[in-house]
C-alpha cells in the first residue's frame, strides 16, 4: 500500500492500553500521535521520542508526537483511539469536539456500554455535523502494562475484537481503515452488540464487592476468579446476567450469556457457571485488586451497570440485583454512581422505544445527514 493510503493514527491516553497500542503502532511504520492529560506521565516518553516495547512485541518505538495538546494530537490524523478508562470518555468527548476535522474516525478501546452513544451524543450538544464517524470496541485488544518510564509490555494480543460504529452502515469503513494495522477488528451488528456484550459489567463489580472484607484484609493476596468467584457469588452473577440478557434482548440486541462468553473465549465449558470459570484457564493465578477503589467498581459500575439499569427501566425490563450491586457500590465509596453514570438520558434515549432506539444505533436520526438510503443500505451490516 501507498504510504499515503495507510492511516494516521491519534492515541489519547498514555495509560497501559495508551502506551502499548502508540508503540506496537509506530512499530508496525505508522505515523502515530500520543496524547495524555497530563505532563507527568509522558515526559519521559517525550524525552526519549518514543516508548521501548517488550513482551510478545519487541523493539523502540519512536512516536511522531507526544503532546499534552489534544487539538495538535488529532491533527491530520485518520483514526482516534481512545484508551482511557471509560469515565474519562466525556471529558474527552467535550474537549475533543472543537478539534474534529471531516472524515476522522473515533474508536473507543473499549466502550464499555453505551460509550459509542454518550460520545456521540456529546458531539450533537456541541453542534458537531462533520461527517465524523464514532465507533467502539468490545474489548481491548492487548492484554499489557506499562512496566517503567517510557517502557511498555504487551502479554498477549486478541485473535478477534468486535467494532461498531453509530449508525452500524458506517461500521464497514470503520474496520477497513483498522484492518489496515489490526486485522484482529471485525464487525458487530451495531454498538448494542457490542454495549451488551460487556461481561466485566458481570464479573467485575459484584464478586469485587461480595470480596472487599478479603481484599482489605489480605491486599488482594487471593485468585480473584478462582477463588473470589465461590458458588454463592457465582448465583448472583447469574442472576445479573440474566438481567443483561433480558435488557439486550427488549432492544433486540444479540447478547451472548456469561457461559456462552466463557466458551468462546477461554473455550472453557462446565455444567454450571462456577465450574466454567473453575475450568477456564485464562483467570489461573490472577490475583484480586489490593484495594476496593478500584476501576471493577469506579469504572464498571457508572459506565456499565448504571446504563443496563436505566435502559431497563426506560424499557420495562426490571434489574433488582444489578440495581443492588449499584447501591452497595454507592455505599462503600460514598459516591452517588447513579448521577455519576450513563443514564438514558446521557446517552441520548430518553423517551425513545425499543424500536427508536435500534433504529437510531443502524440507521442514525432516520438516515444519517448526507447519506442516501443507498449508501446506508450498501454499508449495512446484518
Amino acid at each position: 500500500m501507498n504510504r499515503r493510503e495507510e492511516p494516521r493514527f491519534a492515541v489519547i491516553g498514555a495509560g497501559n492500553g495508551g502506551c502499548a497500542m502508540a508503540a506496537h503502532l509506530a512499530l508496525m511504520g505508522f505515523d502515530v500521535n500520543l496524547y495524555n492529560r497530563s505532563e507527568k506521565r509522558i515526559k519521559p516518553i517525550r524525552a526519549r521520542g518514543g516508548i521501548q516495547l517488550e513482551g510478545v512485541e519487541k523493539g523502540f518505538a519512536r512516536l511522531n508526537l507526544v503532546t499534552i495538546d489534544i487539538e495538535k494530537a488529532i491533527r491530520n490524523t485518520d483514526v482516534i483511539m481512545v484508551t482511557t478508562p471509560a469515565t474519562a470518555h466525556r471529558a474527552i468527548a467535550h474537549n475533543i469536539a472543537p478539534h474534529l476535522e471531516e472524515g476522522q474516525i473515533v474508536v473507543l478501546n473499549p466502550g464499555r456500554t453505551g460509550g459509542a452513544l454518550e460520545f456521540r451524543n456529546i458531539l450533537k450538544t456541541h453542534g458537531i455535523n462533520k461527517d465524523v464517524i464514532i465507533a467502539e470496541a468490545q474489548t481491548f485488544i492487548y492484554a499489557c502494562r506499562v512496566i517503567g518510564p517510557a517502557r511498555a509490555k504487551i502479554y498477549g494480543i486478541k485473535n478477534v475484537v468486535a467494532v461498531a460504529a453509530i449508525p452500524a452502515y458506517k461500521t464497514m469503513k470503520v474496520v477497513e481503515k483498522l484492518n489496515v494495522a489490526y486485522p484482529q477488528f471485525i464487525p458487530a451488528s451495531n454498538v448494542l452488540e457490542t454495549s451488551f456484550n460487556n461481561i466485566g459489567a458481570i464479573f467485575h463489580p459484584a464478586p469485587t464487592i461480595l470480596n472487599s472484607a478479603r481484599i482489605e484484609t489480605t491486599k488482594g493476596d487471593f485468585q480473584y476468579y478462582i477463588e473470589g468467584i465461590s458458588p454463592s457469588v457465582t448465583k448472583v452473577i447469574e442472576k445479573m446476567d440474566e438481567e443483561r440478557v433480558r435488557v439486550a434482548k427488549a432492544l433486540g440486541a444479540k447478547a451472548i450469556t456469561a457461559m456462552e462468553w466463557l466458551k468462546y473465549t477461554y473455550d472453557a465449558e462446565g455444567s454450571n457457571l462456577y465450574e466454567a470459570i473453575q475450568n477456564a484457564k485464562g483467570y489461573k493465578g490472577l490475583k484480586a485488586p489490593d484495594n476496593i477503589y478500584t476501576r471493577y467498581i469506579f469504572e464498571d459500575v457508572p459506565e456499565s451497570l448504571v446504563p443496563i439499569s436505566s435502559i431497563g427501566k426506560m424499557v420495562g425490563v426490571e434489574t433488582p440485583i444489578i440495581n443492588s450491586v449499584i447501591q452497595m457500590a454507592c455505599a462503600m465509596h460514598d459516591v452517588d454512581y447513579w448521577k455519576e453514570g450513563r443514564t438514558a438520558e446521557k446517552l441520548g434515549l430518553v423517551n425513545m422505544s425499543p424500536e427508536m432506539i435500534y433504529q437510531l444505533v443502524t440507521e442514525g436520526d432516520v438516515y444519517e445527514e448526507g447519506f442516501t438510503d443507498e449508501e446506508a443500505l450498501e454499508g449495512s451490516v446484518a
